[in-house]
């Protein structure tokens, strides 16, 4: 996935676990051009420090509406929701549902995704 409009000279490209495009026209042959409408990364060891920090930076400067840092060690999701150019966070444990911001009437329930 390219993300442009960084100001940077080069788009600069990330490989997220799970994305959701609502604009199909951001789509083409070569995967997501800009900023999708919902991030998940699922952190592994090796990837949670760049996934909070990294990531979560990149994605808020392209302006992706929400972002999920998955921890199945902790069973919890925060969710970073972009509000007035700043990400609002909050954090979700295995026995809630999560309302999908970007997805009106989508909620998903943790119950089921933490589920052994």
């Amino acid at each position: 996935m390219r993300l442009n409009g960084l100001g940077d000279d080069d788009d600069t490209v990330v490989q997220p676990d799970i994305v959701v495009v609502c604009d199909e026209s951001k789509l083409d042959d070569k995967g997501c051009n800009g900023a999708p409408d919902l991030v998940i990364e699922i952190l592994s060891p090796s990837s949670s420090g760049y996934d909070r920090v990294i990531k979560f930076n990149l994605y808020w400067r392209a302006g992706v509406r929400e972002y999920w840092i998955v921890d199945t060690a902790d069973k919890c999701i925060q969710q970073f929701v972009l509000k007035n150019g700043e990400y609002v966070g909050r954090v979700f444990g295995e026995s809630d549902s999560v309302p999908v911001s970007v997805l009106e009437g989508c909620v998903i329930s943790l119950e089921e995704v933490f589920a052994e």
